[in-house]
Formats: structure tokens, sequence, C-alpha cells
């Protein structure tokens, strides 16, 4: 009895740790957007006339135990067909004992709408695993049967929708991730229905300045929306010198749009080397409370792009 009632405990804690967190972001954030819009929207795909293969490495609240740590990589770029677009991203996203892994590949399709303006349509599929290493918890039972030297994970199937429409100096798109919206669930016998993934939608747009032939203002603006969570804001821009030098900043909102409550604030650094060789930085300020106990993130980005055969 007293083992059944302590299973019992420890899944309707973890049933809650998963409802928790689908008020906040179930998918990565990163804080390059300028350097792998792919990872926020498949639909840029296939937009340049190159092929990238990024590697993006996020380092979460520095001084905090078993803060989030995020690894993604991606490759993207247009096929022999104008119109097409391929790309495929894997990313595993580690918090504490729990980790999530994806992979997704995608597709795009390209039309024109007249000579400068084109559309660009997406679609995404893959599968998500949700791991939970009973092996990293610390019971107050430890002769609890629920996680002791357990590992438990579900895997299910996922989806990403996305748009852009674009031109040489802007763009405009939208995103929609998680669209089958499935349950969670590590035991048969446990009550999922509140371990959902809950559908993820990113708006976005940009625009390049063309200063002179040296300089570009690359600003953007981003929005995330998932339900039943506020709207998080992130604005930012990016200063180039002669396409290989670039540095910038980023600011997130605290998902609160009437006050505007900061999250972090980005400073970005950059280079590529003979146009095909990127590497980039990037220091998020932690700017809500959790700062008097995070040094700060650190994100490290790498990029090779090369010309479709």
């Amino acid at each position: 009895m007293i083992k059944a009632y302590s299973r019992h405990i420890t899944l309707l804690l973890f049933s809650f740790m998963f409802y928790y967190n689908i008020s906040g972001q179930q998918i990565p954030v990163y804080s390059q957007f300028f350097m792998n819009k792919y990872v926020n929207n498949p639909a840029f795909a296939g937009i340049g006339d190159k092929f990238s293969v990024s590697s993006n490495h996020r380092y979460q609240w520095v001084g905090i135990t078993d803060a989030p740590r995020t690894y993604t990589l991606s490759i993207d770029g247009p096929t022999k067909k104008s119109n097409n677009g391929l790309g495929a991203f894997l990313y595993t996203d580690h918090v504490g004992p729990t980790r999530r892994t994806g992979i997704q590949a995608s597709y795009s399709y390209l039309l024109n709408i007249n000579s400068k303006i084109r559309l660009s349509l997406s679609l995404s599929a893959g599968l998500l695993e949700w791991k939970i290493d009973g092996h990293k918890l610390n019971l107050i039972n430890q002769s609890d049967p629920a996680l002791l030297n357990n590992v438990l994970r579900d895997i299910v199937p996922d989806a990403k929708f996305g748009f852009i429409m674009f031109s040489n100096n802007w763009h405009f798109g939208a995103s929609a991730a998680n669209l089958l919206q499935n349950e969670i669930s590590f035991s048969s016998s446990t009550n999922s229905s509140g371990n959902k993934l809950e559908d993820h939608y990113t708006v976005h747009g940009g625009y390049i300045f063309n200063i002179n032939n040296d300089i570009e203002i690359d600003p953007y603006l981003l929005i995330r929306l998932v339900s039943p969570a506020p709207a998080q804001v992130e604005f930012g821009t990016k200063f180039s010198w002669k396409n290989t030098i670039w540095a910038g900043f980023t600011f997130r909102s605290a998902n609160n749009v009437e006050n505007f409550s900061g999250d972090a604030a980005s400073l970005l650094i950059g280079y590529t080397h003979q146009n095909n060789l990127s590497f980039g930085y990037a220091y998020d300020f932690t700017t809500s409370n959790l700062g008097n106990y995070s040094n700060g993130t650190h994100e490290l980005l790498f990029r090779i792009l090369f010309n479709r055969e």
C-alpha cells in the first residue's frame, strides 16, 4: 500500500511538472535568429542559393545546477529546381533529469508572386522523444519503484508548418510547431491528459538596410505565441561589415506584452571567412529575477555554406 501510494504521488508530481512546462515554451529558443532562421521556420529552406549546415550550442543560466542545455544540428538549402527547398534538423534539450530529442525533415515550395516578391510554403514531419532519467533523481523513498533506476520515455510523431513572403531586402512569415498536439505518456496506466504538446506559433519580420557597399543593418521582430502563456516579443539588430564581421543585440520579453518585463538581453558577435565558414557567439544577460542566481547564457554557432551541385 505504501509503495503503491508513493508511486501515484510521484507520477502525479511529474504530471504537474509537464503541465507547468506547457505554460511556457516547449520548443528551444535561440538568440542568434539572424544566423539560423531555418530552425525557427522551415520555410527558409531554399530561399537562398547555397546549402547551409549549422550547429547551435546553448548553455542557459550558467551557475544554476541542472540548467537547460540545448544542442542543434541543421541543414537546409535549394534543390536543382529553383522552386524547391529541403531541410532537416536534430536537437536535444537537457533540463536536469529530463531530456527532449527531436528530429524533423522538411520540404518547401516557392511561388513567384510577382517579379520581386516570392512566397515559400513548407511542411516538416518527424519524431519527438521525451525522457526522464530516474538515475539522476534523489527520492525521499529510496525504495520507490516508480522511478528507482528506471528510464521513462515516450516517442510521438511531430509536425510543423511555415510560410515566408520575401524579397531581396525584407521578409515576413510565420510558423506553427507541435501541430499534432500529441499527449506524452510514460505508462499505459497513467492519465496523460494534462501532458499535452501545445501548438506554438511564431510570427516574424525583418528588413535589410544597405547603408553603403560595406555596411548593412538587419533589424527584425519576432513574436512567440503559446496558450495559455502571454505572447513573448523579441526584437534585435545585426550590423554587418562587408558580409564578414558582424555585431548586434537582441531583447526578449518575459512572456508579458502588457508591461514588457524583460527576460534577457543579448550581445552578438561573429565572423565569416571567405563567404562560407561562419562563427557566432551570443551572451544573454538575464534581466528577470533569475539573474540573481545565474551568470547569464552562452550560445555558440558554427555554420558552413556550400554551393549546390
